[in-house]
């Protein structure tokens, strides 16, 4: 049978340094269902597995991870130009389970798309000793075998996951916890908890190949973007005693169980409290999978990007003012404080989502005695006054300032975002600057500093702690950026710890 695959044989061979193209006539992207089809049927197997209908977008490692979980590859081959790729297992019997698992259990997914697996004609892959592949070709290869041998080394794996949920800026829910790993397979139990302060779940597959390919695909990814990032290990656990269909568990093999109480899961242990968060949980920014963070089905932006501040203590609130403290939660464009109503302003931040976090930080703090109240405005921009108009300084615009913490795109600065806080996060300190010095700083702020404490294996680092978190609030607003020397500038954020 000539097939599906004709193709390798006629572009396994290196000409001019790229891969040959079809001969003429050729119709390999023709008749694609009716193949599929065909080969699914045969039983004619090879330990070479040929992927069709892959992104253009898709590397090395997407093809090896459809692999990984049945066994040891060999050899690879990706053409990106024809959208497929040939993987070579060790045996027949490793490339029999994978094209069975596909095409009987398991939806194969690369990068969003669904991709098709059969036999290739092939029994083996061979490659040229001059073009022994691409260097990336040659590293993934690597790191498939080392990943191998550390599987081997751990023993079998488990149909039980165990997800942490580090850096979570956004809640999750079991939802939205459901709407990933199934689209990996079929899900057949979860369980969400918090444990020390973590958002935690178990999540139960049918079969160890399931699981195993979940982790494989799903360990280490961004469900938004640059946060909320997924951490899969195997549980201990090899089956989830589920006695409660609620939002924080959930059997899908038995839609009849109570919902029982559900301020505790089946473990008894307390969830997040979703209600402390005015987000969507299925909102986020990113289009897909690897790349800002994980796209969900039915997926919807935030709202907009500009924020309506209210209650301010007009006499104390400046535009710069606004831009540094809203500035901890996102790239702050413009300021606008309303000129006939001067307690109340416009920030516009440079993307929704950061919009939507600062709102959940900063609504309801105190600020120059004042509880201010933050929501999303109607406005889609904040625009600069026309010329001639009456403004007296109160609307600036911050888009080229130097100040912005997120201008990288994936910046560590997500990383460190916290409410605010009593304590504050101090960097940037040159070794000439001492804790005096830095303390006396922060008492004419108008606040009392309660401690201080330089980081051991950071000098340039250190936590200070006001008297109140209004007092802590004022100290960031004109202690960030505050020039310590001629060269240095202080670098201030609020601190999930205590001194």
């Amino acid at each position: 049978m000539r097939g599906s695959d004709e193709l390798l044989s006629q572009t396994a061979a290196v000409s001019n340094g790229g891969i040959m193209t079809p001969k003429p006539g050729h119709k390999e992207n023709n008749n694609d269902a009716k193949k599929a089809k065909l080969d699914r049927n045969l039983n004619n197997p090879s330990r070479v597995v040929h992927v069709r209908n892959i992104p253009n977008e898709a590397v090395e490692t997407d093809i090896i991870n459809l692999g990984i979980p049945f066994g040891r590859i060999t050899n690879l081959l990706l053409l990106k130009g024809k959208n497929q790729a040939f993987l070579e297992m060790a045996d027949e019997r490793a490339a029999s389970k994978m094209v069975n698992y596909y095409n009987n259990s398991g939806v194969p997914v690369i990068q969003g798309r669904t991709v098709y697996v059969q036999f290739s004609n092939h029994k083996e892959l061979k490659t040229d000793s001059t073009h022994p592949g691409s260097i990336s070709t040659q590293a993934a290869l690597q790191a498939a075998q080392a990943l191998s041998n550390k599987i081997e080394t751990q023993g079998g794996p488990n149909t039980v996951l165990r997800v942490i949920v580090d850096n979570q800026v956004y809640p999750i829910t079991l939802d939205v916890l459901y709407q990933i790993f199934s689209r990996v397979g079929k899900v057949l139990k979860i369980i969400t908890f918090t444990k020390n302060n973590t958002f935690q779940a178990l999540i139960q597959y049918p079969d160890v190949i399931t699981a195993q390919a979940a982790k494989l695909s799903l360990d280490g990814q961004n469900i938004y973007n640059s946060c909320c990032t997924l951490r899969i290990d195997y549980s201990k656990l090899t089956n989830l005693n589920v006695k409660y269909n609620n939002d924080k568990s959930r059997d899908f093999t038995n839609p009849t169980l109570p919902i029982g109480d559900q301020g505790l899961d089946s473990l008894g242990i307390g969830g997040i409290p979703l209600g402390a968060f005015a987000l969507s949980p299925v909102a986020a920014t990113s289009a897909t999978l690897g790349l800002g963070g994980i796209r969900l089905s039915g997926q919807q932006s935030f709202g907009g990007c500009v924020l309506l501040v209210s209650n301010l203590n007009e006499e104390m609130v400046t535009p710069d003012a606004l831009f540094t403290l809203f500035g901890v939660y996102g790239d702050v464009v413009r300021v606008k404080i309303l000129f006939n109503k001067k307690d109340n302003a416009l920030v516009q931040m440079s993307e929704p989502h950061q919009a939507q976090l600062a709102l959940t930080n900063l609504d309801k703090i105190k600020l120059y005695g004042k509880e201010i109240r933050v929501n999303i405005s109607k406005h889609q921009v904040v625009q600069m006054p026309k010329e001639g108009q009456q403004d007296a300084g109160l609307t600036k615009d911050f888009t080229s300032s130097q100040l912005h913490r997120f201008k990288k795109p994936g910046s560590k600065n997500y990383q460190n975002i916290f409410p605010p806080s009593a304590t504050l996060h101090l960097s940037n300190i040159p070794t000439s600057v001492s804790e005096e010095e830095i303390k006396d700083a922060f008492q004419n702020t108008g606040g009392e500093v309660v401690a201080f404490k330089f980081f051991q294996k950071d000098r340039k680092m250190a936590l200070i702690q006001m008297g109140s978190i209004e007092e802590s609030v004022i100290s960031l607003i004109k202690m960030h950026n505050y020039q310590l020397t001629d060269s240095s500038h202080l670098r201030v954020s609020f601190s999930k710890s205590t001194i």
